[in-house]
């Protein structure tokens, strides 16, 4: 007898009203050039109208959005400085017009809103018995298919109803600070695993400590860049150093926003094509403390880079590469608690077979074995996770995802045992959820997946995307699937 599964009525799709103010790059210097001269013409009557209009427009769609137009400016002063004007003569009016001509709005969801996963909230105060507040991340997709990583916060009452706040309007791209402190050793070692040419590295990495700053990277660079001597291949080598420095940031969002307000936005070269496939757990330490991580695949438009995401309170991220020979490829979902003192990591290394990995340090990743293949006909392309494993008494249960005719994605089920979660207790041979008629049609048709669901009053809770196009929430008996997972 098939399980039951209970879906929601919550239908959480794209909204194109959802738009952010970022960077706006009108083409190369001479271009831009143009720009800023036409504007540095017009009389300061006419600049202060027009600036005027233009925030009179735009000052309800976003916060403080002059603070986006001066950073803008101050992007592109350094052209400034290279033309014939006194910088420090141009009013601030003219400045923040500046700004407003190298800004735009993009529509952060207007394509797609998909690949959930859902995890507490730390803020459990004010609740009823047996309700629990939760925070939904959602993989929102716009123009150009760039992807970002967003929020909902809910509440799951004693029940098992779900209901989300409202979103807010007023979305905000946080603060970006890059202050993170380089060891050497590790950052030699991840340009290898990225197959950067070791020989020709050493022009830059002669020249640094065994730690350093991302400030005293550039500085080094740029003294090398002065070199009239290096080859394109060196040269090639250098961007590739900027490249992976530049995927280490940490970002901080306002304390006045709601949390569906708040938009982590590709900001390395590593992720301009998207942030893909967020997994978010809830961390749990030896000591009992709570740090929420999140696993996704950055993606430039030709290679991805799988990165973590750290935070406590989803105001203040922290961002950075996976490493080691085993952190390489799409998919990565973490135990939410260490296995045996070690770190414990589902991924899939070869595209194919779901694996699991150990390791001492939660950023360096070397050790793999095959955990699962496809053996069923709906997996038989391939296999994944759906999110981080979750702790029952009957073992580790493991949502997975399988891939079969028509490239039709369906979710399914695996037990791992508790101690030794190389073990596999029991797998679904049908899935859990297939796409149905109502969930087939969208961006790509006949897929299903999620990013990760949570146990509540002793059901799975799970959310799950719909042909890549919206969201929605499924209930599933703990009873009934592990006694499936265990006869």
């Amino acid at each position: 007898m098939p399980l039951q599964v209970r879906r929601s009525n919550i239908k959480l799709t794209p909204k194109a009203n959802r738009v952010i103010a970022r960077y706006f790059d009108p083409g190369d210097d001479i271009r831009k050039k143009g720009i800023i001269e036409r504007i540095l013409d017009l009389p300061d009557d006419e600049a202060r109208l027009t600036l005027n209009h233009t925030l009179t427009d735009y000052s309800l769609r976003h916060r403080n959005i002059s603070k986006i137009f001066n950073n803008n400016f101050l992007d592109v002063k350094e052209l400034v400085a290279g033309m014939d004007v006194d910088s420090s003569k141009i009013t601030r009016e003219k400045q923040l017009l500046i700004g407003s001509y190298f800004t735009m709005e993009y529509s952060i969801e207007s394509a797609a809103f998909f690949n959930p996963s859902i995890v507490e909230d730390p803020d459990q105060t004010g609740l009823e018995d047996g309700e629990k507040r939760v925070i939904a991340s959602f993989r929102a997709t716009g123009e150009g298919h760039i992807s970002s990583v967003v929020f909902r916060s809910g509440v799951i009452d004693k029940n098992n109803g779900l209901q989300f706040k409202p979103s807010g309007d007023l979305l905000e791209i946080p603060e970006t600070v890059k202050k993170h402190i380089y060891q050497k050793e590790d950052f030699v070692q991840k340009l290898a695993e990225m197959d950067v040419q070791m020989d020709l590295l050493r022009v830059v990495t002669d020249r640094l400590e065994s730690s350093f700053t991302y400030e005293e990277l550039q500085e080094h660079i740029n003294a090398v860049l002065k070199k009239e001597d290096l080859s394109t291949i060196q040269k090639k080598v250098i961007k590739d150093c900027n490249w992976l420095a530049n995927s280490y940031y940490e970002i901080t969002f306002s304390l006045d926003t709601a949390i569906s307000e708040r938009v982590i936005f590709p900001i390395a070269d590593t992720e301009r094509n998207g942030i893909e496939d967020a997994r978010f757990v809830k961390f749990t330490d030896d000591k009992g403390l709570a740090t929420y991580y999140a696993t996704y695949t950055a993606y430039n438009g030709y290679a991805i880079l799988p990165k973590l995401i750290e935070t406590q309170d989803f105001y203040h991220f922290k961002v950075m590469p996976l490493n080691g020979e085993y952190a390489q490829n799409k998919g990565m979902a973490l135990f939410p608690q260490k296995i045996n003192n070690h770190y414990a990591m589902i991924a899939r290394l070869d595209g194919v077979n779901n694996y699991i990995m150990y390791s001492d340090d939660i950023h360096y990743w070397h050790e793999a074995e095959l955990l699962e293949k496809p053996i069923q006909p709906w997996q038989f392309i391939q296999i994944g996770n759906c999110g981080s494993p979750l702790k029952t008494e009957a073992g580790w249960l493991l949502l997975t995802h399988g891939v079969g005719t028509m490239r039709a994605y369906s979710i399914g089920a695996t037990l791992l045992d508790l101690d030794d979660p190389s073990k596999v207790i029991g797998s679904l041979h049908e899935p859990l959820m297939k796409p149905n008629d109502d969930e087939r049609e969208g961006y790509v048709p006949n897929v299903l997946y999620s990013c990760g669901a949570i146990i509540h009053n002793n059901e799975l809770v799970i959310p799950y995307a719909m042909a890549d196009y919206a969201s929605s929430f499924a209930f599933v008996s703990l009873d009934d699937l592990l006694e499936k997972l265990t006869s």
